[in-house]
């Protein structure tokens, strides 16, 4: 620092100097903290990650939009029918073709509906199959009140004489296709009761049976086989019944 005194006036400069190593590390902190730090830790080596290879993306296309004029020309264009092969299979692929009365047999002996009246203690086990222990309904049995709509009447119980014409008169009150199941001995072939005159020796003596349950009285179990042979004559007979 130079001081000149002047007549009335004192000037002070100031020099500049260059500033000492000390000053220089102050002034930088990161490097005076890797200098001044006893153990420094070891230069980690950088890897670098393998480049993914580039993927080649198509671009995206958007399909065109038809208008209805062109849906309705080619809904209008003619089948190309192949020789040796049915047209409907052309038409309508995918379609299994089935006999008529296939289907109809299908549906009768899926939706039996059976007459719901007793005549004897055979009743009690029909009472007890359609119960929901046993469960009738997944066959597609369902019990009906009346002639009208039923096409199954099930004989459960002894059938006398005095008896007979009403039963015959329920049994011609229901629509064909109809069929006929006795149940139990009783209705068999009299059962116990075969000896005495006033007992009909089997319903078959009056209407046609189809099926023929034995038992005295028959269980449930003998019941619902019973309702599954008729099934069966059902598909077996499709071909017989209009």
């Amino acid at each position: 620092m130079e001081v000149a005194e002047a007549p009335g006036r004192v000037s002070v400069r100031a020099r500049t100097a260059p500033l000492s190593g000390s000053t220089a590390r102050l002034s930088s902190p990161k490097s005076e903290l890797a200098e001044v730090s006893p153990k420094s830790a070891p230069p980690e080596t950088a890897t670098e990650a393998p480049a993914a290879p580039a993927v080649e993306t198509a671009p995206r296309v958007l399909p065109e939009r038809k208008t209805g004029i062109e849906i309705e020309r080619e809904r209008l264009q003619p089948t190309r029918v192949v020789p040796g092969r049915a047209v409907y299979r052309s038409v309508l692929p995918g379609i299994l073709q089935v006999p008529a009365d296939v289907i109809i047999a299908l549906a009768r002996k899926s939706s039996l509906w059976p007459m719901t009246f007793g005549l004897a203690c055979c009743a009690i086990e029909m009472i007890a199959t359609y119960m929901s222990h046993h469960d009738l309904d997944r066959f597609g049995i369902i019990p009906w009140p009346s002639p009208r709509q039923a096409d199954v009447m099930i004989v459960a119980g002894t059938v006398t004489k005095k008896m007979a014409p009403a039963v015959r008169l329920l049994y011609d009150q229901m629509p064909n296709p109809k069929w006929v199941i006795a149940m139990g001995a009783c209705a068999t072939n009299g059962g116990p009761y075969t000896r005495y005159d006033r007992v009909l020796q089997g319903v078959d003596k009056i209407i046609p049976v189809d099926v023929y349950v034995p038992g005295c009285p028959p269980r449930p179990e003998a019941l619902m086989d019973g309702f599954i042979a008729l099934q069966n004559k059902i598909m077996e007979e499709r071909r017989k019944i209009g």
